[in-house]
């Protein structure tokens, strides 16, 4: 079916009818309707939900992420960008001045540093189990795990005070805002967010530490490229928001996911060598990824069986992608030991994931402490009982009760 097909744009979001399951419109768009209209935010965008089609449109150029080009759809009702809060519009999106931009950032994700950081982050897991074992079950799995480790995770790398990573994370939940905040709350976050970090960058100027900021103040490429102002700053508040938000939400669905069926957990209870992959599936089988990526095209293109037309804002769905059974076998199930697992959850090409090795490393270590440090882990409420955090560009979950 093309995109002139379908009779109404579909609302969109689609309803959730389950925490951990996907939205019954994504295996039905994928068969009959792969590039559907629907209605989100400021206008009507073209919804992706086929893997092959959202994984060309990621690499494909001329597809751009920016939303404030002229007959762009914007996300929110009142034009904002939301995918542009955390730069402030003032880093590159495309071209040698992004490709610049990201190989400052991606020297300090690499697989060396990441296998160097493994200590740390485990060290932190195991002081979050330690209190929440002291807080005794049932207990939020989310509110003492999920959450907090990211942002200790992240605000260690930034080299940001441990007394401020309560304000670092509500100004970075606000920042992924997508319905629950005003603009006016959206507004006075960014300024508080802005200042603080303007103020923190100075301090690193002055006194310069082994951490991003500090680095990124004074390196420069090989070109003789440096990172400067509000691109400083924009990378500084994107690094935060992005390098803690998606991993949260990660690390609550995979445990959600594995114990809502107990076999899963037992498998890696009795197997520590399917940990990689384990997570791995766990990203693919999030169905529940969020709004999904927007980009716009200014020119007529052939996407699959179908032609865009100049000027389309297309929503790309992961989280649909990743279920499509054309490319992974049992789609609808989760596979511990799935090899090769080319799932898209991160993304694809030269706009992929800065940060995903960060992911994964942090998603395997707190599986790896919550195997050893609470081997009889179980959900304290029905999977039915969970509940999505919407409103935010990601979608976690509001809580996760378990008890051991």
């Amino acid at each position: 079916m093309s995109v002139d097909d379908a009779a109404a744009p579909l609302s969109y979001p689609f309803p959730s009818q389950s925490a951990l399951e996907p939205p019954a419109e994504f295996a039905e768009l994928r068969e009959r309707c792969p590039h559907a209209r629907i209605s989100v935010g400021g206008g009507e965008m073209t919804l992706l939900t086929r893997y092959s089609d959202v994984r060309a449109v990621m690499g494909d150029p001329r597809f751009s992420r920016d939303l404030s080009a002229e007959g762009a759809v914007s996300l929110s009702a009142d034009g904002t960008d939301l995918f542009s809060q955390g730069d402030s519009g003032s880093m590159a999106t495309s071209g040698e001045a992004h490709g610049q931009w990201r190989r400052m950032v991606s020297r300090w994700f690499t697989a060396k540093r990441m296998t160097a950081l493994r200590p740390e982050i485990e060290r932190m897991a195991d002081e979050l189990v330690d209190v929440m074992a002291e807080h005794g079950p049932p207990a939020d799995l989310v509110a003492h795990l999920a959450f907090p480790l990211p942002v200790r995770v992240i605000c260690s790398m930034l080299g940001v005070p441990d007394q401020d990573r309560e304000r670092f994370a509500h100004w970075s939940h606000v920042m992924m805002n997508y319905s629950r905040f005003s603009r006016e709350e959206t507004a006075v976050s960014a300024a508080e967010f802005d200042a603080y970090m303007l103020g923190h960058i100075e301090a690193k100027r002055r006194d310069p530490k082994d951490d991003i900021i500090s680095n990124l103040i004074v390196q420069t490429d090989g070109a003789g490229y440096r990172m400067e102002g509000a691109e400083l700053l924009g990378t500084a508040k994107g690094l935060l928001a992005a390098g803690h938000e998606t991993t949260a939400n990660s690390i609550g669905k995979m445990t959600a996911a594995l114990l809502a069926d107990r076999s899963r957990w037992e498998a890696l209870l009795a197997d520590r060598s399917l940990i990689r992959t384990a997570v791995e599936e766990a990203l693919r089988f999030d169905a529940q990824l969020g709004l999904g990526l927007p980009r716009f095209i200014g020119e007529e293109v052939a996407v699959g069986d179908a032609v865009l037309p100049a000027g389309t804002t297309a929503m790309l769905s992961m989280a649909a992608a990743n279920r499509d059974a054309t490319v992974f076998e049992r789609a609808d199930e989760m596979v511990l030991d799935r090899s090769p697992n080319p799932h898209i959850a991160f993304g694809v090409g030269p706009h992929s994931c800065v940060g995903q090795a960060l992911a994964r490393t942090e998603m395997q270590v707190v599986l790896e402490v919550m195997l050893r440090r609470l081997p009889g882990l179980e959900l304290a409420v029905g999977v039915d009982e969970l509940a999505l955090d919407d409103g935010l560009i990601v979608t976690p979950l509001t809580e996760l009760p378990v008890r051991w």
